[in-house]
């Protein structure tokens, strides 16, 4: 599929290369803890390469952190998204996933300036909801895991994020880096 995408230019093609080799079994990885079907993570990986060929340019550093963040929410956005659209008409919430929020990093992470801007913001936040962030949005992990690392229920878990997010939000609005949720 992805011998028909074309590029500007031969260093859009290497970095994007680059970011498939490197990170595709990760997103399957990612894809398949939300979807639990190895042909459908397959599906959302590849959704996910195309977003990413469409937003190559937004990448600056292929290794850092903040590129890896934006691949796994863009990843874990497309398998929730085809979740949703298999089971719909069913009830079914997923672990960790809060409709509610409506703040999306996978947005926010568009050039090196912006990723440093959030960073020191979140860098900002008190140390009781920037950790379970931090665990969720840059390691990966799950509720439950951050539950155990913290000795916290996953419900405050969840509340802790929650708040993470609210606050983060409102701080990057009142720097004018978005536009009111």
């Amino acid at each position: 599929m992805f011998v028909l995408l074309s590029f500007d230019n031969e260093n859009d093609k290497n970095k994007f290369d680059y970011l498939y080799n490197k990170y595709k079994k990760l997103l399957l990885y990612k894809a398949y803890q939300v979807l639990n079907d190895y042909s459908l993570a397959e599906d959302a990986v590849s959704e996910a390469f195309l977003r990413i060929y469409k937003n190559i340019r937004k990448i600056d550093d292929a290794d850092s952190n903040q590129t890896i963040s934006f691949l796994v929410t863009i990843v874990k956005n497309v398998s929730i998204t085809m979740f949703n659209s298999e089971k719909r008409g069913s009830v079914v919430e997923l672990e960790g996933y809060d409709r509610e929020d409506d703040f999306n990093l996978e947005e926010f992470i568009v050039s090196e300036d912006a990723a440093k801007n959030i960073l020191s913001i979140v860098d900002s936040l008190k140390e009781e909801i920037k950790a379970p962030f931090l665990m969720k949005y840059a390691k990966g992990l799950s509720h439950r895991e951050i539950s155990q690392i913290l000795n916290i229920s996953e419900n405050n878990v969840t509340v802790r994020i929650h708040r993470a997010k609210k606050k983060l939000a409102e701080l990057l609005r009142r720097e004018g880096d978005i536009y009111a949720v």
